[in-house]
């Protein structure tokens, strides 16, 4: 089993074996083989979704579980190495898909258990072929480093010091001398290799490898012309740059094929090598994995597993790929590929993680740390299973001061994710991780919005004017290929996602005024009767409640009870932060009020209007703020206010006979709900039908109440501890 991921089983178990064993044909962190499921040729697996599900952990997990007993190699595609070329390399020379190759190589040479080294020639020559390119006005020691890394193919390994290392300094000095000479610099450079290779080897594999261009395309036969083409295809850019890229890519996996070539190789390295490629949308991945895949698709066939990660779902780029849920691959994948490229790639989802896996997580995290017993359950209905938001909110609640209990305390306390880094809110720690940096700002003020008109009236009153309506868009289109879901209702469709954002909104200006200004802003957006339920949700926001138990309460005898109790829920969807006067202080002092109105006792200081039913009118108020209380995701349940919500919605379903069952329904599951940290979803039909869309008081069809009570903020109180 492995040791450290939680909810991954279906990965990394043993016995029954899980998928990487029976892809690698290795169990994980033993020297002990494994059958292979498909032993000629192996999916190229692909990781997807959003930020935060685990992507990374479970690359670096394989690196950790197969290094040492069979070549690994992981390269982070995000990474600074692969944006841009070095101060003193023409960036005719370099792409990022050649120095990921480099990269890999590197880390694939290490000796394993029962095998020595692993050499490139193939992948050297080809790789000195294309800097010769870059080198017309270089100076020789430039020329010597780039020579010289390329040929040891790792910079601190055990060749330096030995008879390997010796000849790579000859090599270097021969192409030196070719490219500072008076002769043609890429073919004096080219042929500098050739024959250093022919004459630093005497193996026929290695002999062989040294006269593998001759098939490169009209190269007549010829390595050297086929070399020179190489690094003239690739300067050029463009489409014959992709072209050489691919023949790279090729000799990598050629060189790789033939170390496992023959029977003593066979009989010392067990399993397949493994290539991890993290951030996989990002360059060089897009042109690694065409590459791989389409000499597949070709018959050209090789020893490797793939594992990638990306952001996303992939369906433009891999449209004919297998897709498939982490649970379905745990004993078999059922992947068979057809005539398209794309079919060579297997998609796997990961999933959230499950209740246990968060109790577990932050069991584990907090061992020397007392804390509520019911905060991993509310850890996992604000973060939805996201692990990157378990484990960091764990940390929190390890690292916070005593008295820190509630969710908005956490989110908002200082966190340190590494010795040498700055503490900062965990919430800031959150969002620079789970959302992309050059956007925050753009998505802290759409996160209130419901759809593209209110997110354009939003981005008029609070972003630069250079955002318009094609922005929004854009924007829009960016958070579906990072993944994050869509959802009716909701600009930002991940209720966890938007926590933090109006979180952020919420404490963006010291008095507050980003979040009042773009909740007024709402305010007169939705005019009109038809949009009572939006005005109300976003007044709740700012702590006005008059007005939202006045219309709950006018239209409960009137409105279908499936209807009134979806109107109840999405306007106590609110976000609870105190109300603030202009000059932005805090008029309401720190006390969490909701949990005093719900429980009555405020209700002899707010006598019902004249004219009404007070007994109806105190009971909706009490209703209204117990629902809102317990919807909030930055609190924890309160046992007092669940039995008090029980007990007002069964008088509610005395006053209707008619939604009676209904009713009574919703006062059994909803405080249950509350209780066991789930959302508070549906109205708890007796018949056990979903909470589906329909009619209701708004007369819109985006229900996103149905979807997620998750978009609450935290408020500055004694219980968030937001301030």
């Amino acid at each position: 089993m492995h040791r450290r991921l939680h909810g991954r089983g279906a990965l990394f178990d043993v016995d029954p074996a899980g998928l990487a064993p029976r892809l690698v044909g290795l169990r994980p962190h033993q020297h002990r083989a494994h059958p292979y499921e498909h032993p000629d040729e192996p999916p190229f697996v692909v990781l997807t979704g959003a930020r935060g599900l685990g992507k990374s952990a479970v690359l670096a997990e394989l690196r950790d579980a197969y290094r040492g007993h069979t070549p690994v190699a992981l390269a982070d595609c995000a990474e600074d190495q692969f944006r841009a070329p070095p101060a003193d390399r023409p960036a005719a020379s370099w792409s990022p898909l050649g120095q990921a190759l480099l990269v890999i190589a590197e880390q694939l040479a290490a000796p394993v258990t029962g095998a020595g080294r692993i050499t490139f020639p193939r992948l050297m020559t080809g790789l000195v072929a294309v800097a010769a390119g870059g080198w017309g006005d270089a100076d020789s020691e430039r020329i010597r480093r780039e020579v010289e890394r390329i040929l040891l193919l790792n910079e601190s390994g055990s060749w330096i010091g030995g008879l390997a290392g010796r000849w790579a300094g000859k090599v270097a000095a021969k192409v030196v001398a070719a490219a500072t000479g008076t002769g043609p610099l890429v073919s004096g450079a080219i042929e500098a290799t050739l024959e250093s290779v022919a004459e630093g080897f005497t193996s026929r594999r290695h002999q062989k490898a040294s006269v593998w261009y001759r098939t490169y395309p009209n190269a007549g036969g010829n390595a050297q012309r086929g070399l020179i083409l190489l690094s003239q295809h690739f300067r050029d850019g463009g489409g014959s740059r992709e072209h050489a890229e691919r023949y790279l890519v090729r000799a990598l996996l050629a060189d790789l094929t033939e170390s496992y070539a023959g029977v003593l190789p066979r009989m010392q390295r067990l399993g397949r090598p493994l290539v991890l490629l993290d951030n996989a949308q990002s360059a060089p991945g897009p042109g690694l994995v065409a590459a791989v895949l389409r000499d597949r698709t070709e018959g050209i066939a090789d020893r490797v597993a793939f594992v990638a990660a990306r952001r996303g779902e992939a369906r433009e780029e891999l449209p004919g790929a297998v897709r498939r849920g982490l649970a379905e691959v745990a004993r078999r994948c059922d992947w068979t590929p057809d005539a398209a490229p794309s079919s060579r790639a297997l998609l796997l989802a990961l999933p959230p993680l499950s209740a246990d896996d968060t109790l577990h997580i932050v069991g584990a995290v907090c061992a020397d740390t007392v804390v509520p017993s019911r905060l991993p359950h509310a850890a996992h209905r604000l973060t939805g299973g996201n692990p990157l938001g378990i484990v960091l909110l764990a940390e929190s609640a390890a690292q916070s001061p005593p008295g820190v209990s509630s969710l908005g305390g956490l989110l908002t306390s200082r966190l340190r994710t590494a010795e040498d880094r700055p503490a900062v809110p965990a919430h800031e720690e959150l969002l620079a991780r789970l959302v992309p940096a050059e956007h925050l700002e753009e998505l802290t003020v759409l996160a209130a919005a419901h759809d593209h008109g209110s997110a354009c009236a939003l981005a008029a009153a609070l972003l630069p004017d250079t955002f318009g309506p094609a922005s929004v868009r854009a924007l829009q289109t960016l958070l579906a290929e990072e993944g994050l879901p869509v959802v009716p209702g909701r600009f930002v469709g991940d209720p966890f996602v938007r926590t933090l954002l109006l979180l952020r909104l919420h404490l963006r200006d010291p008095d507050h005024a980003s979040w009042r200004t773009a909740h007024e802003t709402l305010i007169a957006h939705y005019p009109g009767a038809g949009n009572a339920r939006y005005r109300l949700h976003h007044e709740l926001a700012l702590g006005r409640t008059e007005a939202a138990v006045g219309h709950l309460r006018d239209t409960f005898p009137t409105a279908a009870p499936r209807t009134w109790l979806r109107t109840l829920r999405f306007i106590a969807s609110a976000s609870y932060f105190h109300a603030h006067d202009p000059d932005g202080h805090d008029f309401t002092g720190r006390g969490d009020l909701r949990s005093a109105v719900a429980l009555g006792r405020t209700d002899a200081e707010h006598p019902a209007p004249e004219g009404v039913d007070a007994v109806l009118h105190l009971r909706v108020r009490r209703l209204l703020h117990a629902v809102w209380l317990l919807a909030d995701p930055l609190v924890l349940p309160d046992p007092q206010v669940c039995d008090r919500l029980r007990f007002e919605l069964e008088q509610l379903s005395n006053l209707r006979p008619a939604g009676n069952a209904l009713l009574w329904r919703a006062s059994r599951d909803w405080p249950a709900a509350a209780l066991a940290g789930r959302p508070m979803n549906g109205p708890g039909a007796a018949a056990g039908t979903a909470d589906g869309p329909g009619p209701d008081d708004a007369g819109a069809a985006d229900d996103a109440d149905d979807t997620d009570d998750a978009d609450a903020g935290g408020g500055p109180d004694d219980r968030s501890g937001v301030a």
